[in-house]
């Protein structure tokens, strides 16, 4: 205490005349006592304090208005209650109940480690006072200042269990405050406030900083030493502080960011509150100041007007209600770009007051005290511009492209002479031209840079000089450019042969090794440390921006050794083998096809011009082909490598299961004891064996207890006590378990083969022998809180959930599903019930189960309630038994609370085992025993809970989180509270409230007080929720560490044991002594924190079929393999689930996630990237694991995966991609990059590759098909008497190697998991796996899985609208039916797929080949899996069904709206670029329409009109080709007008019906429309019959204008195809309007009313558009029609195998056919209505597959009959 300053604050209660009321007291929440009135604690309205637009900020307490809301004021005096004699209540709430008068002591401390025995620098009542003072000089509120003092004590007390209290507070303050990694010190310096507070008298930062940058070099190291000297007043400075203030700095800060809101996720913009609060505080001002200040002012003053402006960047109210406002990210200011400007002295400076003065202009002692009059909307500004533009990727990743393309360039250049050879020299161009058109490599590399630099232009603001470093990069790159390029010109056009001059030479050499050293320069040089270095550089002037994006943690110089080794492999490998394999076999196709012109073609319009260059155009798309394939390479490269690193790292860990070691459950004991115990401190008055058996025993028991274990397994499994024959002293015996692992004679089955009790128990064993960190003693271990974000996740399942099917299509209830899945457990689970039964019959009752006596009597019968449904009376105790067996086996909250819980049951053991004396001590009073333990565990690990929709919940959800709290106790709940607002029409305002199992009820309400309620400044969930829920709740965690567990997690009481283990992974059990403020660089502070620890995950759902283990098996390559070596490289991020957090890093950072709507979907890998980019070290742990769901079926697995790929989308746009991609060294740029978003380009790559192959071979077909190819034989000898060939031999095989380049880089996608297996489980297993995978079809998944994602990251980059998709969790054995499938996955996929699907028929027509077998699998595969992987998609009765079902999908919808039509799903795909109409059609139950805002036209420009537009001409000029080459001697007619007459025709035959039927409608419309209901349906179905009928009627004619040549007619189609879909996405894109809401037009246009329907003044306008929308309906209606029928055509195929429904089941759920899902039960009314609709539409089916083959077959067979005269058609 001899530190305090003399002078010091007042006491507090000295300065107001009377003692202040105590608020640690617990206080009831109505209780009147001390209060004018119940439920004054929340009495200050807002209204009146907040709205005095000119009452001094604290100046309050003079109007008569004001002295009621002084909450401090006359209203408080104290209570006997609150303040007893002599001494004050210490205790936070719920301690003063719980701990009374029990142990050895009598009562107990609530903060051991902090209490008076242990030399504390400040009493707890003084720490008390210090926040009592704080509240009443900041008006912060009670319940924050409760919270937060608990929150203090709760963590001084954990630090102060493992080292002295005055280190505890120490190293806290460095870690809050003053430390060298705490972030308020480095953000001071960043800012360079050290100026501003040197200088005092000048209040502009700004200028001082730029005085400093600029003049002489002299003056730089002049800036550098200031730092220096700066940085030692700091650190003398914090060093010479007492113990006092530090106390009340931390404390401050504390209350500061307990009120914050959205303001946490603004770290330096917190900092700078706390800064000018800290100021205010020193000031005379405040110490002078007598009167306490109103509650909840720093909630109105500070943080309200800084959420307000959060909120209204998102949102604007429309008739009371928040709706989106339509802005995309780069018109947002969202929290990074109000967190920026706090990083410049030059942002602090902006920040404008309302009377037009600047804040830096006043005091820095007086700032706090303007809060309320800065002018906020005026101060920010976009600091980073998130544009929606593929050229995000060319900033963030130009060295990928510039490696790839440049190097691509100079492989190619080199191999293809012929392209640059002279004129008059046929075969060769000169050496000198070789060597510098080579050289254009580094030209080639240096136009991506400059490209680059013009983008990042548009990305930065032009503001703070910050641009000055592009300026100088362009200016270089320019020069660079002249250098690179500049020769060649003079090459080409000045050098001369047949002169012997040198000088070409020379110069193409040069330019060459120049065109080298600029490439790798660019390669390898990030492009943000090129003039200007913001990474290393010394100026201040880039403090900031290497403080908070580029303070990369430093590996070590090994493993910096091993990450560039791993790079230089993967590209040895990747040169070596792209050179020999893709540029060297492409050389021949090259010099074949580089002069080829073709003879002897003609066409009407462009005579030979265009088809005698189609050679060219050939080879110019196998260019790209081999660039994609180029960039393929290096990706599969990067597999094989990283996996490599991470098997063998996974050996140096000792994890592998073949690592040689001798019998892992021999040693199991030894290694109990010697990893798991904290034995370092325990003396040795027990044999281990004790130790050991106790926590064995209780780890078989746990197991037991979740009926993975019968009884006679848990016999030979136990530690049993025997008593010993010859002395008669009793002795452990070790489980034969163990005994016979040693001993191979005494095998016997210890578990059930292939049960989860093994793979539990065989990982644990397992795990044991990795090194693991020390573990300390219970009592000094870290506090630490598991932390669960809930929305609307199952709780726990009800009966009915469980016992009856979902719908009609669910052949399964779920209890029979869960009963096959888990046939061991549910036996078990019976047995036991059946003793519970007995037992209570035995205690003389009547037994709830049905008494034992019948059971003997009837044999099973009796029994078979039990085996059904797990009970025989249906009283709620009994059902609820059956319930949880099921909810834990499936993925619900339930399920997560109980496997988290697992920690305080561990905690207890383990503090049991080693503290034998604690057990003596209470000599065998179990209750008093229970209660020091609970109290310890309770100590040491807190569970919440952070359910945001608590108070919303229905009765259902509301007793099943009540069962929680009952089963629990100690689990806290986080909520939303709200309360209605006072004045009428205002907002509601809104609490953070926390209960526990041990809070009361409020007998008025019926609900539990809470312990904590805290005000908001308005409803805080402004984002996708999740990060917004976890940042509500995060005020309530408590401890140092915070793990984060999704509700759809598990763990395992043995896992827990390790959790000492895992938090010193921290690296933060054994702190030094010294002071962290004694000098700076001490090693024991110098090292960078650890930010996350990551663990491992066991996906509980794997086996559950293929797609949970596809689910699984991408989870644990994903998960375990690549981040076992992403955290040895430094290249793992933080992706959520199982991470434990460094909970005061991560909170002074911004908190656990990110929050901005959109921007983050992905929430948790943001959190990593700025503890990565921060300083924070991130590991990864392998001993290890928690459970972990995933999803089960085919649509919500795609679901997941859309989700990851529209957050992918978004994380490309994101400026941490920027800061990540332009600054990280080579090496960990790799890393990152192939990690993370390199897997998803690789996935978009991998379907260009298909298309653009598909393309190259469509050409190659139409030169094959026209042209006489050379042959030769077998030695590849020319073969005679061929005039006038073409030689396209070399192209063939090339086709053939390109082939299967692209097959390895597909298998390789298998390997990660095979080889994962392998090291896991052995080869049996990973081939059983792999075959498995195999058999089950997994390829057609994974190719079509690569299709969404890609498809999912270019529709989020072009239109945005990324969201949170709540994933289904649930078992996937319901069957959706065809029209759901095809309208869920058409635009994703399976357009794609068929539009495919018809180049490779074509190109099988034109040039087949063997290997071409390959890409009909893939590519069917694009179209069918949706229906592969649905559950009984085979069923015949079903699939006629849904045939029905399907008919009747397309054609509903047009007389009376139906949720489930074609016409809604077609209007749907078009609104992702017409957006919805703002305005509402008073239709009061819709959602308000901001959530589809029309597509932006420069972004929808190149996806939406130039690619569709250039694929038609593709397309067209391939057609052209084939039709020009003379017919029987004859020049054909223009194939370009055939194929424009054929493809527009459908179009104007539409446009034609529907005129004739718009005059029909209308004039008979509202006549008919009053008697005939049905008439806008006939007059619908009329037109769309027309149309279909119009659609094929054009493709016979081009059929027949083809001469019935089915090739020709083919490609006829794909040109008319792409024509079609260019012109119908250009008039989308360009003429539509916005949608309404609602199809009133649709139904007003086939009905002919358009007045009277809601249409208002649009009545006149919507007709127009109607009718061209209704010509493009007609069209595409007709083009599903038919596209559909053939899906169904090729799926009705495997319908007539037998048995065919059991053998898919077999290949989709992993259940053997007697396992199986029994067939539904139907009633005979519906039997016989099954059998009708059957037969009718299987007839039907028939019959359109009969017209179909007709359409196809007639005119294949009859063609030399159909060929009639025609003469208009010889004109076309």
């Amino acid at each position: 205490m001899s530190g305090r300053p003399p002078p010091g604050p007042p006491q507090p209660g000295a300065m107001y005349g009377q003692q202040p009321r105590n608020p640690f007291t617990p206080q009831p929440y109505g209780s009147s006592q001390g209060h004018g009135q119940p439920g004054a604690y929340y009495e200050n309205d807002e209204s009146d304090v907040g709205d005095h637009p000119d009452s001094r900020y604290y100046g309050y307490g003079t109007d008569a208005e004001s002295t009621e809301n002084d909450v401090y004021g006359n209203s408080y005096t104290p209570s006997s209650d609150s303040l007893p004699q002599g001494s004050r209540a210490g205790h936070s709430d719920y301690s003063t109940t719980q701990y009374a008068d029990y142990g050895p002591s009598g009562s107990r401390e609530p903060y051991p480690a902090w209490s008076a025995e242990r030399q504390i620098p400040l009493s707890k009542e003084e720490i008390e006072d210090i926040f009592l003072d704080l509240t009443q000089k900041f008006g912060f509120q009670r319940d924050s200042m409760r919270n937060q003092f608990d929150f203090l004590m709760q963590l001084l007390d954990s630090r102060a269990s493992r080292m002295s209290p005055n280190q505890a507070l120490l190293t806290l303050h460095a870690d809050y405050i003053g430390g060298q990694h705490a972030n308020y010190r480095k953000w001071y310096f960043a800012a360079q406030l050290d100026l501003d507070d040197a200088i005092g008298q000048s209040n502009n930062p700004g200028l001082n900083r730029l005085k400093s940058v600029r003049g002489a070099p002299a003056g730089k190291t002049k800036g550098e030493k200031s730092l220096d000297s700066a940085l030692n007043r700091w650190r003398s400075a914090m060093n010479n502080m007492s113990q006092y203030d530090r106390m009340r700095q931390i404390a401050l800060y504390l209350l500061c960011w307990g009120e914050a809101a959205q303001v946490r996720f603004v770290p330096e913009c917190l900092s700078f509150i706390f800064k000018c609060a800290d100021d205010y505080y020193r000031s005379a001002e405040c110490q002078n100041r007598i009167d306490p200040v109103p509650e909840g002012v720093y909630l109105r003053a500070v943080i309200k007007p800084l959420y307000t402006l959060l909120r209204d960047q998102g949102y604007e109210v429309v008739e009371g209600k928040f709706v989106r406002r339509e802005k995309d990210h780069e018109d947002i200011i969202g929290y990074d770009d109000v967190n920026q400007l706090f990083w410049y002295p030059e942002g602090i400076a902006r920040i404008p007051l309302k009377d037009k003065r600047r804040l830096v202009d006043v005091p820095p002692s007086q700032r706090f005290m303007y809060f309320d009059k800065v002018d906020w909307n005026r101060a920010f500004f976009k600091t980073y511009k998130e544009k929606r533009t593929f050229l995000q990727l060319l900033v963030h990743f130009n060295r990928i492209w510039v490696i790839h393309i440049s190097i691509y360039y100079f492989y190619t250049a080199y191999n293809s002479p012929r392209v640059y050879r002279r004129a008059d020299n046929n075969d060769q161009p000169t050496v000198a031209m070789q060597w510098s058109a080579t050289a254009l490599g580094g030209a080639v590399a240096t136009l991506i840079m400059i490209a680059a630099t013009l983008a990042e232009f548009t990305f930065i603001p032009t503001t703070w000089n910050n641009t000055s470093h592009l300026a100088r990069r362009l200016i270089f790159l320019l020069v660079t450019l002249a250098l690179t390029a500049g020769p060649t010109f003079y090459i080409a056009l000045y050098e001369n042969p047949k002169q012997e001059s040198n000088l070409p030479v020379i110069l193409g050499v040069v330019q060459f090794f120049i065109s080298v050293v600029a490439t790798a320069l660019f390669s390898i040089l990030p492009s943000g440390r090129m003039f200007g270095d913001r990474v290393a550089g010394k100026s201040r002037k880039y403090l900031a921006s290497q403080t908070f994006t580029a303070s990369y943690p430093v590996l070590d110089r090994k493993t910096r050794t091993a990450s560039i080794m791993l790079w230089v492999l993967i590209f040895g490998c990747k040169l070596v083998e792209s050179y020999f394999f893709l540029t060297l076999s492409f050389r021949d196709p090259i010099r074949v096809m580089v002069g080829m012109e073709i003879q002897g073609c003609s066409d009407k319009l462009f005579s030979s011009y265009l088809c005698s260059k189609q050679a060219i155009f050939t080879l110019t798309i196998m260019y790209v082909m081999d660039l994609i394939l180029f960039f393929l390479d290096t990706f599969l490269w990067y597999v094989i490598w990283n996996t490599v690193y991470s098997i063998a790292r996974s050996f140096a860990l000792g994890l592998s299961l073949w690592t040689p070691w001798k019998d892992i459950y021999t040693r199991l004991p030894k290694r109990i004891y010697a990893k798991l115990l904290a034995t370092g401190d325990m003396e040795v008055k027990y044999k281990p064996k004790v130790l050991v058996s106790q926590i064995w025993n209780a780890i078989i028991i746990s197991m037991y207890r979740e009926h993975l274990l019968s009884i006679d397994h848990v016999q030979k499994l136990l530690y049993h006590q025997v008593q010993n024959e010859s002395d008669g002293r009793r002795t452990l015996r070790a489980p034969p378990f163990f005994i016979s692992q040693g001993d191979k004679g005494f095998a016997g089955e210890f578990f059930p083969a292939g049960s989860e009790a093994e793979r539990r128990i065989s990982f644990f064993a397992q795990s044991l022998t990795t090194s693991l960190p020390e573990p300390l003693p219970v009592d000094a271990m870290p506090t630490f809180t598991v932390l669960t974000p809930h929305y609307s996740e199952k709780i726990l399942l009800s009966l009915r959930e469980i016992i009856r099917e979902e719908d009609q299509n669910t052949r399964v209830t779920l209890l029979e599903y869960l009963k096959q899945l888990h046939p061991i457990e549910w036996d078990n689970f019976v047995k036991d019930t059946k003793i519970l039964a007995e037992e209570s019959s035995g205690f003389g009752g009547p037994s709830p189960f049905g008494t034992a006596g019948e059971a003997e009597k009837g044999g099973k019968a009796p029994d078979i309630p039990f085996y059904a449904i797990g009970f025989k009376s249906a009283a709620p105790e009994y059902t609820l038994r059956t319930r949880i067996w099921a909810s834990l086996r499936a993925q619900t909250l339930y399920r997560t609370v109980s496997g988290m819980m697992n920690y305080s049951k561990a905690i207890k053991l383990l503090y049991r085992v080693e503290n034998p004396e604690v057990v003596q001590l209470f000599g065998g009073n179990t209750e008093k025993l229970e209660r020091e333990l609970e109290r310890m565990a309770r100590r040491k690990f807190k569970f919440c809970v952070s359910m945001q929709r608590y108070s919303k919940f229905s009765k259902e959800e509301q007793e099943n989180a009540e069962f929680l709290l009952r089963a629990y106790p100690d689990l806290q709940i986080a909520y939303l509270d709200e309360e209605p607002s006072k004045k009428e029409g205002g907002e509601p305002r809104l609490f953070s409230a926390l209960i526990d199992g041990h809070c009361e009820f409020n007998p008025e309400t019926g609900k539990r007080r809470p312990k904590f309620r805290i005000e908001l400044p308005g409803n805080p969930i402004l984002g996708d929720g999740k990060s917004d829920n976890q940042n509500h709740a995060i005020i309530f965690y408590r401890g140092e560490y915070v793990q984060l567990i999704d509700a759809n997690q598990d763990n395992y009481l043995e896992e827990c044991l390790k959790i000492r283990n895992i938090l010193g992974e921290f690296e933060e059990f054994n702190t030094s002594g010294q002071s962290p403020y004694a000098q700076w660089g001490h090693k024991e502070f110098a090292k960078e924190p650890v930010a996350i620890v990551g663990a491992r995950e066991y996906i509980f759902s794997e086996n559950i079929g293929i797609l949970g283990d596809i689910a699984a098996g991408k989870e644990q390559t994903f998960g375990t393999l690549f981040a076992r070596s992403w955290a040895w490289l430094g290249g793992k991020l933080h992706y959520g689930h199982p991470d434990f957090l460094n909970a005061l890093f991560m909170c002074t950072r911004g908190g656990v996630s990110k929050a901005q709507k959109g921007l983050h979907v992905n929430e948790d890998i943001f959190a990593g990237m700025t503890a990565f980019a921060r300083g924070g070290r991130i590991k990864h742990s392998e001993y290890f694991q928690c459970g972990k769901g995933r999803d089960l079926g085919f649509g919500t697995i795609l679901n997941f995966q859309t989700k990851l790929g529209m957050g992918m989308g978004e994380q490309m746009l994101s400026r941490e991609y920027y800061y990540l991609g332009s600054q990280l060294p080579i090496d960990r740029f790799m890393t990152f990059y192939y990690g993370h978003p390199g897997f998803h380009m690789n996935n978009i790559l991998v379907i260009l590759s298909i298309q653009v192959f598909m393309v190259a071979l469509l050409f190659l077909g139409t030169l094959n098909k026209q042209l006489t190819i050379c042959q030769y034989n077998s030695q590849g000898q020319f073969i005679g008497g061929q005039p006038g060939c073409y030689n396209l031999v070399p192209v063939f095989d090339w086709i053939r190697r390109c082939i299967i380049s692209i097959f390895l880089v597909f298998f390789i996608a298998f390997m990660p998991l095979f080889l994962q297996e392998l090291t896991d489980h052995g080869t049996g297993s990973a081939l059983i796996r792999l075959g498995k995978h195999f058999l089950s079809l997994s390829p057609i998944f994974e190719v079509f899985s690569t299709q969404i994602y890609s498809n999912s990251i270019l529709n989020n980059l072009t239109f945005g609208g990324a969201r949170y998709i709540a994933t289904g969790r649930g078992f996937a054995t319901t069957r959706l039916s065809f029209a759901i499938l095809y309208s869920r996955f058409a635009g994703p996929s399976i357009y794609l797929g068929m539009r495919t699907l018809l180049m490779i028929l074509y190109i099988t027509m034109s040039i087949w080949m063997p290997h071409l077998i390959y890409f009909w699998i893939s590519v069917l595969s694009l179209c069918i899996a949706p229906f592969v992987f649905n559950p009984h998609q085979f069923a015949f009765a079903d699939f006629i069904i849904d045939y029905r079902e399907f008919l009747r999908w397309m054609s509903r919808g047009n007389a009376r709206t139906h949720s489930n039509a074609w016409i809604g799903y077609c209007r749907l795909s078009r609104t992702a670029i017409t957006g919805f109409k703002k305005k509402r059609l008073g239709y009061p139950s819709e959602k308000l329409s901001g959530d589809s805002p029309r597509a932006k036209f420069k972004h929808v420009l190149v996806a939406e009109i130039i690619a569709p537009i250039c694929l038609a001409i593709i397309f067209t000029i391939a057609y052209m080709f084939v039709g020009s080459f003379p017919v029987n001697g004859k020049v054909p007619p223009s194939p370009l007008i055939r194929i424009g007459v054929v493809a527009i025709g459908p179009l104007v035959w539409n446009a034609a019906v529907l005129l004739v039927l718009f005059f029909v409608s209308v004039f008979l419309g509202p006549v008919l429309g009053g008697c005939c209901a049905k008439f806008p349906a006939v007059i619908a179905s009329i037109a769309h019959i027309l149309a279909l009928v119009g659609m094929v009627a054009f493709f016979e004619f081009l059929w027949f204008l083809e001469r019935w040549d089915a090739s020709h007619a083919v490609l006829g189609i794909i040109a008319i195809i792409a024509i079609q879909r260019a012109v119908n996405k250009v008039f989308i894109a360009t003429f539509l309007t916005r949608e309404f809401k609602h199809d009133e037009t649709n139904k007003a246009w086939w009905s002919g009313k358009w007045y009277g329907v809601g249409l208002g003044h649009h009545a006149m306008s919507q007709p127009a558009r109607e009718f061209g929308v209704k010509i493009l309906e007609l069209s595409l209606w007709s083009g599903d029609f038919i596209l559909a029928h053939v899906l169904l055509f090729i799926l009705a195929i495997p319908l007539f195998i037998p048995f065919v429904d059991s053998v898919h089941s077999t290949m989709l759920f992993w259940l053997r056919p007697s396992k199986q899902i029994r067939p539904p039960l139907y009633t005979s009314k519906q039997r016989r209505q099954r059998r009708n609709i059957v037969i009718k539409y299987g007839f039907i089916f028939l019959v359109m597959f009969g017209i179909f083959g007709a359409l196809v077959a007639i005119p294949a067979v009859f063609r030399e009959v159909l060929d009639l005269e025609c003469p208009f058609c010889d004109l076309l």
